[in-house]
């Protein structure tokens, strides 16, 4: 048993020929933000306040669908979605609709802490972080130009895309049209556990590129997106009406307790139960155990572990 820390960026169709100016920014981040977390659980931070701090670093990076990157709405808005979790006590607070707040993860650590509730949204979530003094800007703190572009694409194609897409030719039907991207579908996380076996989750995003005006996704919702006991603590990423209809993150947990499975097994057997290029997760165990698997082309993701096992990866083979 000892300490271990997974990170994740989103997970896609991510094609192999994506552009370094694309890659290495992202690569970059995980590699500061698994360095932070890393950090925090030598210092024997709880998991609670590691995957915390973790999410506000990614939040705050402009290259992940989520804070500061988070993708536009239909009407050229942000909505912004985190979760996080306690597996020993099972507390844990959501937020969705959030437009201001610098770091939702922060406001969902808030409504777990200082509320009797899980889940708080839209105007009522606002008015909380406000009456909390969390730091809050202008939304357009949050539009970056990159996304601007993406939100023009979707709507010029007429769908609804997912973070990190290519523009498509105007040429090609928007039927034929395949997501190349450079990670279609984004999502952060973070799950951590330390070495008495305490675990937590958090998770992070901006929704799906050209989403309805009030869509909410798997993230804030638990036992979909974000979930942890006692057995294990589970952040997943993807195309989110597929996590929700699959409560992906609380079936491993369940795999486990009833199968008999060890982490490993029982997160691939959830995620091969999701159609084929929908969704993928990080995962740790009580007993120190990670894994990341996921059915799309690749997703941006890192972990390391107490016995000094690391990785920064993309796609089936990690990147050094």
């Amino acid at each position: 048993m000892g300490w271990a820390i997974a990170v994740h960026g989103g997970a896609g169709d991510i094609p192999l020929s994506l552009p370094p100016e694309k890659r290495l920014p992202r690569e970059a981040g995980l590699r500061r933000c698994l360095d932070v977390g890393i950090a925090a659980l030598k210092a024997h931070n709880h998991p609670l306040d590691v995957v915390e701090l973790v999410v506000r670093e990614l939040e705050n990076n402009p290259h992940f669908n989520a804070g500061k990157g988070s993708v536009l709405t239909t009407s050229g808005t942000v909505e912004m979605e985190a979760c996080i979790m306690d597996g020993k006590t099972m507390k844990c607070g959501a937020v969705s609709g959030v437009s201001t707040v610098v770091n939702a993860i922060s406001l969902a650590r808030l409504v777990m802490d200082k509320t009797p509730h899980i889940y708080l949204a839209f105007d009522g979530a606002e008015a909380f972080a406000r009456e909390q003094g969390l730091e809050t800007v202008e939304m357009s703190h949050f539009i970056t130009p990159e996304n601007i572009e993406r939100l023009k694409q979707a709507q010029e194609a007429d769908r609804v895309q997912l973070d990190y897409t290519q523009p498509i030719p105007k040429e090609v039907p928007k039927e034929a049209a395949v997501a190349d991207g450079d990670s279609q579908i984004g999502t952060v996380g973070c799950v951590a556990v330390d070495s008495e076996g305490s675990l937590a989750t958090a998770t992070s995003t901006g929704g799906i590129v050209n989403k309805m005006v009030g869509r909410i996704g798997d993230t804030p919702i638990i036992g979909a997106g974000t979930y942890a006991n006692h057995l294990c603590a589970v952040s997943a990423t993807g195309r989110g009406e597929a996590i929700i209809r699959g409560t992906i993150a609380r079936d491993v947990a369940a795999v486990m307790e009833f199968k008999g499975l060890s982490l490993k097994e029982a997160a691939a057997y959830v995620i091969d139960q999701v159609p084929r290029g929908n969704a993928g997760l990080i995962a740790v165990s009580s007993t120190g155990e990670v894994t990341m698997p996921f059915n799309t082309t690749g997703m941006f993701r890192a972990c390391a572990t107490e016995d000094g096992y690391s990785e920064i990866a993309i796609w089936d083979s990690p990147t050094k």
